[in-house]
This record gives C-alpha cells, sequence and structure tokens, in this order.
C-alpha cells in the first residue's frame, strides 16, 4: 500500500506541472533511478546463497532443451526447405 502514495503523489504533481505549461526533463534523474534501483536488487540479490554448479548444470541443461525443442518444432512445422 506504501507504494500507492509517492506514485499518486508523482502523478498529480506531473498533471499540474502539465497544466501549468512547464516542461521538466526527467532524462537524467530517472536514468539515475534506474541505475540505482539495479545496483539495490544486484546488491540483495547477491545477499542469496545459492549451489552455484546446481544452477551452472541447470540452466545449460534448460538451454540446450530449448535449443532442441525449437529445432524440432521448425523441423515438424517448416517446409523442409
Amino acid at each position: 500500500m506504501n507504494i500507492f502514495v509517492p506514485l499518486i503523489a508523482g502523478i498529480l504533481i506531473g498533471y499540474a506541472l502539465r497544466r501549468g505549461g512547464r516542461r521538466v526533463n526527467l532524462d537524467v534523474p530517472m536514468s539515475a533511478a534506474l541505475l540505482l534501483l539495479i545496483f539495490f536488487m544486484g546488491v540483495k540479490a547477491g545477499e542469496v546463497k545459492v549451489d552455484a554448479l546446481w544452477l551452472l548444470v541447470s540452466s545449460v541443461l534448460f538451454a540446450i532443451l530449448t535449443i532442441a525443442g525449437s529445432i524440432g518444432m521448425a523441423l515438424i512445422v517448416g517446409d523442409g526447405k
């Protein structure tokens, strides 16, 4: 529920600025906020303990099966050219 307060406040402030005829360039603040969000998500993900070898093996196996399934479906559906 706490996420809706800044969201609604931002919508109201943006609407008020637009009606006032003032254009605000938000490219730099949005880029900075996005980079900070990605950084903190990485920090939070780094705190999680995982079995890296199992994760690597399962990821490679999943990728191989996905590729094999795609090739198989292309051969089944394709016209053979």
